[in-house]
C-alpha cells in the first residue's frame, strides 16, 4: 500500500515528458481482470446498460474467451452474431436484445428454437454460453429462489412485467439472503431478479427532477406516476415508471387497457387547430386560415398509397377537433363535384383495399379517375376468370 501511494504521488507530479515514458508501463485493467463467478440471479451484475454504454465502455468478456466450437453446434459464429448486432452486448455482459435462432443437433433429432443469449463464467473462469428459451409463462407454482408468489405478485408480473415490491431471496450457493426485485423477461417469460444494491435510480426523468420520496418509491420496486414530463419531440405527457430488474433501469409502463384512451386524449389535445400538413400535402396560409374559420378547402395533388394523384376537399370540425376529407365539397360552394367523384374508385382500390368489379382482375394500380380498363393489356387481364368447377355427379 505504501509503494502504491508513492507511485501515485509520483504520477500526480510527473511532467509531460515523464508521463510519456510511463505509457510504456501502462496496464489495461479490463484485459487483466480475473473473471469471477456470476450469480444467475444477476445480483452480481454491473451498472445499468445505459450507464455502461455511456460512462463505462469496458467489456467484461473478450471474443477469444468464447468457445466458438460450441457456438458452431448452435449454428452460430462470430460473423453472424456481429451482423445481428448481438456480439457487442454479449461481450459487455448483457443478454442479446432480441431473439436469436439456434439449432440444436441431438443426433437422432434436430431442434430449432429462438432464444436470448448471454455469457457467464464458471468457478474456473471458463466462459459459458447461456440459452434463454421462450416459456409460455413464468412458473409460479415453484418457489423462485425461496420466494413464494402471492396472487398479487403473479398479477403484477403478468400485466406489466414487474412484481412491484422488494423481497428476500436466497442465494442457492451461499444461502445468503439478498433483498431483491423481480421482473419478467418479456421476450422469453423468464423470471429475473436483481439485488437492490445494484439499482441505479436517476435524479431526473424527462425533465422532472425526482425528490427523495419519489426515489424511495422506485427503490421499493413500486410504480411511480409522474406528471409534466417532456417527450423528445417537446410534447408534455404523463406516465407511470418503474424499475425493471431484467433491463436494470427505470422504464415507462404502458397500460394496455388505457392505451386507446390515451391515444384519443392526445389527439384531442393536439387537434385544437386543423392540421398544417394533410396526407403529406402542406397547406398554404390561406388554406389553413379557411379551415380554421370552418370553410372547406380544395386540395389537388394528394398521393395515394400506390403513388397516384387524386383531389378532394378538406374540412375541420371544431366540435370534435378532427380534420376530415371528402371527394365532394361539403359546403357545396364550388361546383366541382363530378371530377372529384371520379377519384373515389381510384383511392378505394389503391389505398383502402376495396374491389371495383370492372377492374378487379387488373394487376396495375388504378390511375387518376380510372374506373374501367384503360388499355388492351388491362382488358385481357379483366377477361381472365377462373375456369368453372366441374360438378360432381352421383353414379347410380
Amino acid at each position: 500500500m505504501q509503494t502504491a501511494r508513492e507511485l501515485q504521488e509520483y504520477v500526480d507530479k510527473a511532467s509531460p515528458k515523464e508521463l510519456k515514458t510511463l505509457e510504456d508501463y501502462e496496464i489495461i485493467i479490463q484485459n487483466s481482470l480475473t473473471h469471477k463467478n456470476q450469480n444467475k440471479m444477476a445480483t452480481r451484475s454491473t451498472e445499468t446498460e445505459n450507464q455502461t454504454q455511456h460512462e463505462n465502455p469496458q467489456y467484461r468478456y473478450q471474443p477469444e474467451q468464447i468457445d466458438w466450437q460450441i457456438m458452431a453446434k448452435f449454428g452460430l459464429n462470430q460473423e453472424k452474431l456481429t451482423k445481428m448486432n448481438v456480439l457487442d452486448r454479449l461481450l459487455r455482459g448483457f443478454k442479446s436484445h432480441k431473439l436469436v435462432p439456434v439449432t440444436i443437433n441431438l443426433g437422432n433429432a434436430v431442434s430449432r428454437m429462438d432464444v436470448r443469449l448471454s455469457l457467464q463464467t464458471n468457478d474456473s473462469g471458463q466462459v459459458l454460453i447461456n440459452l434463454h428459451g421462450i416459456r409460455k409463462e413464468p412458473d409460479f407454482k415453484m418457489k423462485f429462489l425461496g420466494h413464494e408468489f402471492s396472487e398479487q405478485d403473479k398479477e403484477n408480473l403478468r400485466n406489466n412485467g414487474n412484481m412491484g415490491r422488494v423481497v428476500d431471496l436466497i442465494n442457492p450457493k451461499t444461502n445468503e439472503i439478498i433483498p431483491s426485485i423481480i421482473s419478467k423477461d418479456r421476450l422469453t417469460n423468464e423470471l429475473v431478479a436483481l439485488n437492490t444494491n445494484y439499482m441505479k435510480i436517476p435524479n431526473e426523468i424527462k425533465g422532472i427532477k425526482l425528490n427523495d420520496e419519489q426515489k424511495q418509491t422506485l427503490r421499493e420496486g413500486k410504480a411511480l406516476y409522474i406528471e409534466g414530463m417532456t417527450s423528445s419531440k417537446g410534447d408534455p405527457f404523463n406516465a407511470s415508471v418503474q424499475f425493471n430488474a431484467e433491463k436494470r433501469y427505470v422504464e415507462f409502463l404502458i397500460d394496455p387497457n388505457r392505451k386507446l384512451d390515451q391515444i384519443h386524449s392526445r389527439q384531442h389535445v393536439v387537434s385544437d387547430e386543423p392540421q398544417k400538413v394533410f396526407r403529406g400535402k402542406e397547406l398554404t396560409d390561406l388554406q389553413f386560415e379557411n379551415l380554421r374559420e370552418g370553410r372547406s378547402v380544395y386540395l389537388s395533388g394528394l398521393i395515394d398509397q400506390k403513388g397516384n394523384r387524386y383531389n378532394g376537399y378538406v374540412t375541420f370540425s371544431k366540435e370534435n377537433g378532427t380534420t376530415d376529407f371528402s371527394f365532394q365539397n361539403p359546403a357545396k360552394l364550388v361546383e366541382q363535384v363530378k371530377p372529384d367523384e371520379a377519384h373515389k374508385t381510384q383511392v378505394a382500390v389503391n389505398s383502402e383495399g376495396k374491389t371495383n368489379e370492372a377492374t378487379k382482375n387488373v394487376k396495375e394500380p388504378l390511375q387518376s379517375a380510372q374506373k374501367d380498363p384503360v388499355n388492351k393489356k388491362q382488358a385481357e387481364q379483366q377477361q381472365k376468370t377462373k375456369q368453372p368447377t366441374r360438378s360432381r355427379r352421383r353414379k347410380l
